[in-house]
């Protein structure tokens, strides 16, 4: 063989050689590139996530943890607004009737309530319900606190009750402030566990159009009530569960001539059901990342289509799960659920009020364990969950929102020139209908892959920065593993409460002093994992 083959032959083997290594060695990971440039303003950022957030009910309210609990989450989440069940319920002790049958009012209860909530800067979305027993048609009842779910036996005396309800609060809080509440009738009618209660002998499809009939009565006697004592007071419905019965409400009102400002309605990310009285339902969550905003989406093309095409859409109840037996809401996966649903919901809604923002919540009853896959942004001790930095970090961004490339992301600017770079990874990672989340989310769950992300914000002023980095994840501000690595005790001792809160308190995971040149530009990659969330906060110093 000639020296010319031979130097051919020796290039095709170190040829062969280099290609087997390049293919059996793991390749780096992606770069994910996010750019935003401090001059290009995408306009006032759009705070829908934070208007509105939910609780239990009225009279948990009372409590002194709770209303601690309602304080701390305003203060670090920014909610304006809440809602919740229960208002006019027994334990309320709003109506009662003498032995003559005459009405009784007692408004203590509730006024101890809302000068709270207003002394903190949160006011009520008010859902009016349930029934008063003395004031109801029937026996029926939901949950461990027995809300009555039955219309009023007399009509004439609901009115009144509502009339003499709101113009308390007209007198007592002013009518420039009761006109910037909200009014919601009722909670989710189109359930047979929150409305009239019996079938009494009708098919499914009977019972559904016997319950939409009782219910447009009840909205349009409340909602006409409610205008009695001033044409200003916002009034809507019918905070229905799956999103049901919109355009029906709609055309009621304006056929009608029945008030209506605003459309509510409500929808959990779960492949069935709509309700778990007794927090012990299975379920599985959706394989669709959109399963929440696709639903916000076809809502307000509903109300675009109908004969009231503006009226406001808030979305007075969502989550992952609707049961408080679902361990992914105190799973690292829920905080970048949050921020995926809100984020791709864009401007269709008026608000989106999560439910809820504390464990303190009692539909099942009390709770017997610390974590049990309760609803809330906090647990019963006041230990955030990840899905409260979603919050959190949300309510950190700056007043304008600049222009991203990347839709996994929020870039805002404040007036003291610093920027806010809010990114994450929305990886659904549950395997599928086989597996249920209360099987699946209660396991260690390490993501499965990382990639490397890199910021460059442009146009900034040259000068020196601080650059802090805030993240949840995985064992990173993940307060349920912390639990699980303590043995998953069924009460926790006060130095366990401290500990967990200790090592997931929120703190910075990086502060560096960085100096932008005189091109303007501020760079730096990050590791993203799956289901990651990161905060970057420029400050000028």
């Amino acid at each position: 063989m000639s020296k010319k083959n031979d130097v051919l032959l020796w290039c095709l083997l170190v040829f062969f050689i280099v290609s087997l290594s390049a293919a059996s060695s793991p390749q780096a990971p992606a770069t994910r590139m996010i750019t935003a440039d401090v001059g290009v303003e995408k306009g006032p950022l759009n705070q829908m996530f934070n208007l509105c957030v939910g609780a239990g009910r009225a009279n948990e309210g009372l409590r002194a943890d709770w209303q601690q609990q309602l304080a701390y989450v305003h203060r670090e989440c920014g909610f304006r607004y809440l809602r919740f069940h229960g208002l006019l319920c027994d334990d309320m002790g709003v109506y009662s009737e003498d032995k003559n049958g005459q009405p009784v009012y007692n408004w203590q209860y509730i006024d101890e309530l809302f000068d709270f909530m207003l002394s903190t800067g949160v006011k009520p979305f008010v859902e009016i319900g349930f029934m008063p027993s003395a004031l109801a048609s029937g026996p029926n009842t939901i949950f461990w606190w027995k809300g009555n779910v039955t219309p009023p036996k007399d009509y004439a005396k609901w009115e009144n009750l509502i009339k003499a309800l709101v113009m308390h609060w007209k007198e007592r809080y002013g009518e420039n402030e009761v006109a910037t509440w909200y009014f919601e009738v009722w909670n989710e009618p189109n359930l047979d566990g929150f409305w009239i209660g019996d079938k009494k002998g009708k098919t499914d499809e009977e019972f559904s159009k016997y319950a939409k009939q009782e219910y447009f009565k009840l909205y349009a006697s409340t909602a006409k009530a409610i205008k009695a004592v001033s044409s200003r007071f916002r009034v809507g419905g019918p905070a229905t569960a799956g999103c049901a019965w919109v355009p029906e409400t709609i055309d009621l009102c304006v056929k009608n001539n029945v008030p209506i400002d605003f459309i509510s309605t409500h929808h959990y990310c779960v492949n069935s059901g709509f309700l778990d009285e007794t927090g012990t339902s299975g379920t599985i969550f959706s394989q669709d990342p959109n399963a929440m905003s696709g639903r916000v989406h076809d809502v307000r093309r509903q109300i675009a289509e109908s004969n009231d095409p503006n009226l406001e859409l808030h979305f007075t109840e969502w989550s992952a799960s609707y049961t408080p037996s679902d361990p992914i809401h105190d799973s690292y996966h829920s905080a970048a659920f949050i921020l995926n649903s809100l984020r791709r919901s864009g401007s269709a809604p008026q608000s989106m009020s999560y439910w809820v923002f504390t464990d303190i919540f009692e539909e099942a009853g009390p709770r017997t364990t610390p974590f049990h896959g309760g609803f809330g942004l906090i647990n019963y001790q006041g230990i955030n969950k990840p899905a409260f930095y979603a919050y959190q970090f949300l309510n950190r961004l700056g007043a304008i929102e600049l222009k991203s490339n990347d839709e996994a992301s929020w870039i805002s600017k404040d007036d003291k020139g610093g920027v806010q770079a809010l990114f994450w990874d929305f990886t659904i990672t549950h395997p599928g209908e086989k597996v249920l989340n209360q099987d699946f989310y209660k396991r260690d769950l390490p993501p499965k892959k990382a990639m490397q992300t890199a910021l460059r914000i442009s146009g900034l002023k040259s000068g020196r920065y601080a650059a802090t980095l805030y993240k949840v994840g995985y064992r990173v501000n993940d307060a349920y593993a912390t639990y699980c690595d303590l043995g998953s005790p069924s009460q926790l001792t006060r130095a366990q409460v401290a500990f967990i809160k200790d090592k997931n308190d929120g703190s910075p995971l990086d502060r560096k002093v960085v100096i932008v040149g005189d091109d303007g530009v501020f760079a730096s990659d990050y590791e993203v994992r799956e289901n990651d969330l990161c905060l970057v906060s420029l400050s000028p110093l």
